[in-house]
Formats: structure tokens, sequence, C-alpha cells
């Protein structure tokens, strides 16, 4: 589904791609796992095509990401944002419903605010979570709203940026689950970005460790013990002694 052939981007002299080179199957969840400051939120922007590469090629469905009509390549996607990123003057569920009242996948409101319910509750919700605000909500169903808002448009590809980021152990682990199930679910291609490996474990099928711009290693989840990689062993150990120098 997506594919990333020695891509490379620099802002000024820092050299944050330097080529990197990955494979998503179609149907499949890759989790890019590496330190802050990696890339790896610019890898995704370059999938999105909201960062253009320096040099290299980036396809989806085997078409440059920067061809074609971008708003009909956009609504292949969803994205579930690192803070959640609801309109705080918006109600819950148009905020769910918000893609789905603009555009290209414009609905009438009601049948907007049906769809928007039914997602809720794929989440958990109840609907009269639907008519409160985002500030009226914790940090859990904060997080659950997004990820209702990431699959309200039944997206091919869905983008998951530190899902889990701010919330406790036992929500983590409730989102993570939620994850797992939707993605299998919707055939969907997923691609997320995080450093929790509790989060890795639950929601992988293929692994991917960036580190130098690159990408080090990749390889099945089940795999990831027995990498062989120095890199990957001290990251996903959590160990200060290794090749990733760290700041004393």
């Amino acid at each position: 589904m997506i594919t990333l052939t020695d891509v490379h981007k620099a802002f000024g002299p820092n050299h944050v791609l330097r080529g990197v080179n990955l494979e998503v199957p179609t149907g499949t969840s890759c989790v890019i796992i590496g330190g802050s400051g990696t890339g790896k939120s610019v890898l995704l922007k370059c999938v999105l095509g909201l960062v253009t590469p320096d040099s290299g090629t980036i396809t989806v469905d085997d078409v440059p990401v920067q061809d074609g009509d971008r708003d009909a390549f956009l609504a292949r996607f969803g994205m579930l944002f690192q803070g959640g990123a609801l309109f705080d003057s918006l109600p819950v569920w148009q905020n769910v419903a918000f893609r789905l009242m603009r555009g290209a996948l414009k609905r009438p409101k009601a049948e907007a605010r049906e769809i928007a319910i039914e997602k809720l509750r794929r989440v958990g919700l109840s609907p009269d979570v639907a008519e409160k605000f985002p500030a009226e909500l914790s940090g859990g169903m904060q997080k659950r709203v997004s990820l209702a808002r990431a699959i309200a448009a039944e997206p091919e590809i869905i983008f998951f940026d530190e899902p889990t980021t701010g919330l406790d152990p036992i929500m983590s682990g409730v989102i993570n689950d939620l994850i797992r199930e939707i993605v299998t679910e919707m055939g969907a291609t997923a691609m997320t970005i995080t450093h929790d490996m509790t989060s890795v474990r639950a929601i992988a099928d293929q692994v991917a460790m960036l580190h130098g711009g690159k990408i080090r290693w990749v390889g099945p989840v089940g795999q990831l013990d027995e990498s062989g990689d120095a890199y990957v062993d001290q990251f996903i150990h959590g160990r200060p002694e290794g090749p990733i120098e760290t700041l004393r």
C-alpha cells in the first residue's frame, strides 16, 4: 500500500531523513519506533504530502503521493493526532463528523450526526456524549472521540501519532485494544509512531526502527526481541548504555 524508496529530507543543515526505505503491505499495522527527534513525524508528513522530500519516491498504491487529485488522495486517510486536536468550540459529534460535513465527503447534517453517534458507540461512548464539548470530557474520553473522528469516513489508511500519550496504563490498554480491533475490522492499513513499547506489542504486525535518518531494522513484531540489532535492543529495553547516545 505504501512504499518509501531512498527518501531524503533536510531542513537547512539538519538532515532528518537520510535514505528511508520502507514497505507497508495493504491491511497491515506498521509501527515506527525511534527516539525523539529522529524524524518519525516528518516521515508521516512526507507520506501525506504535507512535506515534500528532497529526493526519493513515496507511492500509495503505486501512485506518487504528489500526483493526482489532492482532495481525493487525502480522503483515503484518517488521522489520530498526538494531542487529540479536537475543536474546543464544537460539540463532540461535530468533531467526529468534521470531514463528513465538508468537501468531497460532505453528507447532510442529520446523516453526518447519525454516523458520528455510531462511531462514538464503536469506541465505547454513549450517544449522550455527542452533545458535550471536549472540555467536559476526561483525557481518555477525548482520545476515544479523536479515534472516532479518525475512522468516521471509513478510511483505507489510518495514521496514529503517539496514540497513548498522556493516558494512564489502563486507558492506554483500552485505546490499544480499540485500535487493534478497529484496524482489523476495517481491513485498513495502519501506520503508528510511538515510544510506548506496550502499544507496539499490542497493535503492530510489523515494526520499523528509525534512527540516524534511516530504517535500521524492519520485521514482524514477534521477532522484535530477537532482532539482532543493538540499536533496537537498547531502545526496546530502555537501556542507557548502547549505541544510541543519551544526554547526561
